[in-house]
């Protein structure tokens, strides 16, 4: 083992790197499958069954993360971010109006 760890920030750089793909592939995937949703309650005026409680906590979470993303510099946390206060506020909105 070196004496400075520089084997070791080789591979925890590696590791970092795959994390950050399998969660940026992952936050994209969840945002588009809850695109449906936003169409369902638009489009068609169905809110049915969606809890705004609940929506409004995604949306709170998402703020919250939004903020630390900021503060980190981190485009792979607020960027998406942003994405989520989109929908969740959509989500919100069509339950409220239609709901």
């Amino acid at each position: 083992m070196e004496p400075h760890g520089l084997q070791r920030k080789i591979e925890g750089t590696q590791r970092a790197t795959r994390l950050r793909h399998v969660l940026g592939f992952m936050s994209v995937a969840t945002m588009l499958m809850t695109i449906p949703q936003v169409l369902t309650i638009w489009l068609r005026h169905e809110a049915a069954g969606v809890s705004v409680v609940s929506w409004s906590a995604y949306l709170v979470s998402a703020a919250l993360w939004l903020w630390y993303g900021i503060e980190q510099r981190d485009r792979n946390i607020y960027l998406p971010c942003i994405g989520w206060l989109v929908l969740d506020g959509a989500v919100i909105a069509g339950a409220l109006a239609y709901g």
